[in-house]
C-alpha cells in the first residue's frame, strides 16, 4: 500500500533533471523509478507537464504570532508559505515572547503547532549578557540556528527591537558594545551552529540620519544616504574577523549591497566558514523603482541601486549567495500607508519567494536546478536538517514542489493569503509558478486552492 503516488513529473534536484516516479510511504520517499510499482494507492498526484522540485523552503521569517496577531499568524504565514509553493519555514525569534530562553522557545512552539499547514524550525535570539546562560540550553532544545540585530537597541520588557535609540528613552537596553558582542560569537561558537547577523550599523545611522534630516531630505534618496552601503558593510567586516577569531560560523542575513558580497567572497578564499543569503526585493527592485512603488517597498537593509542589484545575481550565479529567502514582515495596510521616514520597514514576502525565483529561471536568468540549491538544498545542509529536508534521497521527507513552467500569474496583493497583504510585487506577472505543495506525502496545495488543515511539525536541530 502506498499512501501517495507523484507520477508523469520530472524531478528537479540541484544538479539534475530527469522523469521518474515517486512512491510516498509513511510520509517519507519510499521508491524513485520510471517503472509502475505494483500496490494500492491512497492518493495519485499526475505530474505530466510539471517539474517536481524537493520541497521549497523559506529560512527566514516573521509571522508576528504571540504580539502583533493584527499584522500575521502562523495560521495565515505557514497558508501563504504552502500556496507559494513551499513545504518548510524558519520562525525568527523576535516576536512576543522573544526566543531568548528554553521556556519561552517551548511556550512558542506549543503555540504554533496547531497552526502550522507546513513544517517549520525556530531561531534562537541572542542578546548578549542577558540571556548568554541560555544558549546552549537553547541549542540542545533544537533551535536552527541564532540570530543577533547587530547595533539595535533592545526593548527591555519586549525584547523587541528599537529601531530609532534614544539614549534617555526608559525600558530600553542600549545596543551592545563590541566586547559583549564578542562573547555571543564566543557562545554560539560552543554550539557548533550558526550565528546570523542583521548586519546595519547603527550608530553611523544615527549621526546620517540626523544630518539627513537637518538638511530636510525626505526622499527616498535621502533615506539611503541615511542607511548607506556602507552601514552594511563596516558591520560585516567586524563580524567576519570575530568569526575568524572565534571559530564561529557566521551567516549574513537579508544582503543588500555590493560590499557585503565582496566582503564575504574575501572571507570564503580565506577559508572562513562565512556565508550570505539575499531576498527577492534587493535582486528584483531597485531605487529607480520608489516612484513606481512608493513607501511600500520600504525595508531594512532598504533596497539600494542597479549595481548592488546587478553584484548580487553575479554572487547567486557564481554561488558566493547560498540562499535567497524572503524575510517576510507584515505591517497592516494602514500601517504602510503614510510618509516614507515615519512608516514601518517590512512587507509581505513567504508567499511571493518561490514564484519570484521561479520566475527568474523562466526567464533564463537562472536555472531550476539554482532554484532548487537556494531555496531548497542548500538552506537544508547550512541548517543541519538535510537529508531530512531538502532531498530527493529514499528514507528523506515526502516534501515536494510542483512546478508548471508553462503556467503565468500576475501576483495581486487581493489574493495574498497573508493577514496584512503588503508587497513591492503587487502586478508582477511571473514566468512559471507552482502549482503544488506536499508535506510528508499530505497535498496541502493544488494550484492555488489550500487542501489541508494544519498539521505542520516542530523540526529540531
Amino acid at each position: 500500500m502506498w499512501d501517495h503516488v507523484i507520477q508523469n513529473g520530472t524531478i528537479v534536484t540541484g544538479t539534475d533533471s530527469y522523469k521518474a516516479n515517486i512512491y510516498v510511504k509513511d510520509g517519507k520517499i519510499a521508491a524513485i523509478t520510471s517503472e509502475t510499482l505494483p500496490g494500492e494507492v491512497k492518493e495519485i498526484t499526475d505530474a505530466t507537464n510539471l517539474m517536481v522540485l524537493p520541497g521549497l523552503m523559506d529560512t527566514h521569517v516573521h509571522s508576528r504570532d504571540g504580539g502583533a496577531k493584527e499584522k500575521e499568524d502562523f495560521y495565515h504565514s505557514t497558508q501563504a508559505a504552502a500556496a507559494g509553493g513551499l513545504t518548510t519555514i524558519f520562525e525568527m525569534p523576535n516576536a512576543i515572547p522573544a526566543i531568548t530562553n528554553v521556556e519561552r522557545l517551548n511556550q512558542q512552539i506549543e503555540n504554533l503547532t496547531p497552526k502550522a499547514h507546513v513544517d517549520f524550525a525556530m531561531w534562537g535570539l541572542c542578546l548578549g549578557d542577558l540571556n548568554k546562560d541560555d544558549i546552549q540550553e537553547l541549542n540542545k532544545a533544537g533551535v536552527v540556528a541564532f540570530k543577533f540585530f547587530w547595533g539595535y537597541a533592545i526593548n527591555s520588557e519586549t525584547y523587541q527591537l528599537v529601531y530609532n535609540y534614544d539614549p534617555k528613552a526608559k525600558d530600553v537596553i542600549a545596543p551592545l558594545r563590541d566586547g559583549e558582542v564578542y562573547k555571543i560569537f564566543e557562545q554560539v561558537a560552543k554550539t557548533g551552529k550558526m550565528l546570523a547577523i542583521h548586519a546595519e550599523n547603527a550608530d553611523l545611522m544615527e549621526t546620517l540620519t540626523q544630518r539627513v534630516k537637518d538638511e530636510g531630505d525626505y526622499t527616498y534618496e535621502g533615506l539611503l544616504r541615511a542607511r548607506p552601503n556602507i552601514a552594511e558593510e563596516t558591520v560585516v567586516n567586524t563580524a567576519i574577523t570575530f568569526s575568524k577569531a572565534t571559530g564561529t560560523r557566521l551567516h549574513i542575513l537579508h544582503a543588500s549591497t555590493k560590499e557585503a558580497l565582496k566582503k564575504v567572497e574575501d572571507a570564503k578564499k580565506e577559508g572562513l566558514d562565512v556565508t550570505i543569503e539575499t531576498c527577492p526585493q534587493f535582486l528584483f527592485l531597485s531605487n529607480e523603482d520608489y516612484n513606481r512603488i512608493g513607501p511600500k517597498m520600504k525595508v531594512y537593509p532598504p533596497v539600494k541601486y542597479k549595481a548592488d542589484q546587478e553584484k548580487l545575481w553575479e554572487g547567486v550565479k557564481n554561488k558566493t549567495i547560498s540562499l535567497v529567502c524572503s524575510d517576510h514582515a507584515p505591517h497592516t495596510a494602514e500601517q504602510k500607508n503614510g510618509a516614507l521616514w515615519d512608516i514601518p520597514a517590512g512587507m509581505c514576502g513567504v508567499e511571493t519567494l518561490a514564484p519570484l525565483m521561479i520566475d527568474a529561471a523562466g526567464r533564463g536568468r537562472i536555472t531550476l536546478n539554482e532554484v532548487v540549491q537556494l531555496l531548497s538544498e542548500n538552506p537544508a545542509k547550512l541548517f543541519g536538517i538535510y537529508p531530512k529536508k531538502g532531498s530527493m534521497e529514499l528514507g528523506s521527507d515526502a516534501d515536494f514542489t510542483l512546478v508548471d513552467m508553462n503556467k503565468s500569474h500576475i501576483i495581486k496583493e487581493s489574493e495574498l493569503h497573508s493577514i496584512s497583504k503588503v508587497t513591492a510585487f503587487d502586478g508582477y506577472k511571473t514566468k512559471g509558478y507552482p502549482v503544488g505543495t506536499i508535506v510528508r506525502g499530505r497535498t496541502v496545495m493544488k494550484d492555488g486552492q489550500i487542501l489541508s488543515e494544519p498539521f505542520g511539525e516542530f523540526i529540531p536541530v
